[in-house]
């Protein structure tokens, strides 16, 4: 592997464009003093090639072409009124004090990831009440961790069925949702999507 390019995006505002982080032998930087609005970023590169550091979001479109697995650096973005399209995997959104440099900037108010595929995503310090998840066979766990006690007086499914509820206290405390791809849970538990979906229907703190 050779050496990748530098592309910084940093110190503007930009607004009513289209942003193509597409390029695998660039890595690209966003922020900080980054402003989008009303802007459509298409992003098909893998986490390690997108840092995020004190950029502001409004209104704009993420197109994920390319699974983004593993991206925690969206917590030192602060994303308004933003629509998230594609599939993410192991991604956190929001405020989580002292998570490296820049955690000051994350914030995430009013997004929609209804388009999006999450699974194993959080979000961090921000009320999920003005978000909108990816519904079955997405779920989201509202406030995992007060809810964990409540989740784990239930049989789940599967050889494995103990992971999902054993697992929430392991979260930090800024966690106040957490959403996974069914099918992808069901493996993991050795058990189906419809049998999840029996137990994840018994509770007003799972969204689906």
């Amino acid at each position: 592997m050779g050496w990748l390019e530098n592309v910084l995006i940093e110190d503007k505002e930009i607004a009513n464009e289209r942003l193509e982080l597409t390029d695998k032998n660039s890595l690209y930087f966003l922020g900080p003093n980054l402003s989008l609005r009303n802007c459509t970023v298409i992003l098909k590169v893998s986490a390690r090639n997108l840092i995020i550091v004190g950029a502001r979001f409004f209104d704009c479109t993420f197109e994920v072409r390319q699974e983004l697995k593993n991206h925690q650096q969206w917590v030192k973005a602060s994303l308004k009124g933003c629509r998230f399209k594609g599939r993410l995997t192991g991604c956190d959104f929001g405020h989580w004090p002292n998570y490296g440099t820049g955690w000051e900037h994350g914030a995430i108010e009013d997004c929609d990831f209804s388009e999006a595929r999450l699974d194993g995503c959080r979000i961090m310090g921000a009320d999920p009440a003005t978000l909108r998840f990816p519904r079955w066979p997405c779920f989201t766990i509202l406030d995992p961790i007060g809810h964990a006690p409540e989740l784990r007086s239930v049989k789940w499914p599967g050889v494995h069925g103990d992971i999902i509820p054993d697992t929430l206290l392991q979260n930090p405390p800024a966690t106040s949702a957490l959403t996974y791809y069914a099918p992808a849970a069901a493996r993991l538990l050795e058990t189906t999507p419809e049998e999840l979906k029996a137990v994840i229907e018994k509770f007003d703190c799972i969204l689906y």
